[in-house]
């Protein structure tokens, strides 16, 4: 098979995990009271391009996965276009794509990773190391730094597009770039893995927002982007303003009947004439993966390289 079996230290794993589970219960927390507090201002501008004698380009410090952010790849015939690997609310590209990168590195794809929507002095131990935590920002503020990071990696690769693989809120917000910032001329594929396409009720808590409209301000100066993702924001509504999908980029959605946090689960998925939404346990029955684990699932991981390479799927793995 062309995608090999993943294999993974059990107790590294189980750490993540463990971190990883913590901010997506801070997550939830976040998210409620988002109906009674009004929109975030227009995008900020993008970061300023890092000078040319600088490394990393994008001139961020902040640790890069595995096989990610090597500035001297260049893309192969097999796979002409670089991925770039968006990550979620309350994460960061190192501890989100630990098991993706390494793994389409070995597959021979040039690997991109950014951080987004940081906040000073919030950082995560989730994989025991002290990381910022991002995906805090406004979508639209973090949209343009993803635009200026896609423009960074074709620049470096000389690649005419890349494809974007996304968690959770990463698998929403490149949305927003393919249909308000002109990304779809430099986007082929968008994959999402649990994304928050069409926002979240997180089990219909934010309707308790108006009986705490204190509480929900004081989240909203933390995180913007729990806002903006929760069904009723103003940010949804500007996403629905325009059809699910843009002509030219071709969408797959990879979904878990089992996720806590976009909910209800279903309003993941796109409708177009160029998607297709995966749901997880339709291939493997016995898959467990909840909204988190879903990054770490060897079966969704499996949907991914197949998306990538669909001329070359194989059997997905179940596990």
């Amino acid at each position: 098979m062309r995608t090999p079996l993943l294999r993974f230290s059990a107790t590294p794993l189980r750490r993540r995990l463990r971190g990883a589970f913590g901010a997506a219960v801070l997550a939830g927390a976040l998210l409620v009271g988002a109906a009674a507090v009004p929109a975030s201002a227009a995008p900020a501008a993008a970061p300023a391009v890092a000078a040319a004698t600088e490394l990393p380009p994008d001139g961020d410090t902040v640790a890069s996965p595995p096989g990610a952010n090597d500035w001297s790849c260049r893309p192969s015939a097999a796979h002409p276009d670089p991925v770039v690997l968006v990550h979620g609310t309350f994460a960061n590209r190192y501890e989100n794509w630990l098991t993706l990168s390494p793994l389409l590195k070995g597959l021979g794809y040039c690997v991109f990773a950014l951080d987004y929507g940081t906040a000073p002095g919030i950082t995560s131990t989730g994989s025991g190391l002290l990381l910022p935590i991002g995906g805090l920002g406004a979508v639209p503020a973090s949209a343009v730094q993803l635009a200026h990071f896609v423009d960074l990696v074709r620049t470096a690769t000389g690649a005419a597009k890349v494809d974007i693989v996304g968690h959770s809120q990463g698998g929403m917000l490149p949305n927003y770039y393919l249909k308000f910032l002109g990304g779809a001329s430099k986007v082929d594929k968008l994959i999402g893995l649990a994304p928050s396409n069409h926002g979240t009720t997180l089990d219909g808590i934010t309707k308790l927002a108006p009986y705490f409209p204190g509480v929900a301000d004081l989240i909203y100066t933390v995180c913007q982007a729990c806002r903006d993702q929760a069904v009723g924001s103003d940010f949804n509504a500007t996403m629905a303003s325009r059809p699910d999908t843009v002509p030219g980029v071709h969408y797959t959605v990879i979904s878990t009947v089992y996720d806590e946090v976009v909910t209800p689960w279903r309003t993941q998925f796109l409708n177009g004439p160029d998607v297709d939404n995966e749901v997880l346990q339709d291939h493997c029955p016995v898959a467990l993966a909840e909204h988190v684990a879903i990054a770490f699932s060897p079966t969704a991981l499996h949907l991914v390289t197949n998306a990538l390479d669909p001329a070359h799927a194989t059997p997905v793995f179940c596990g």
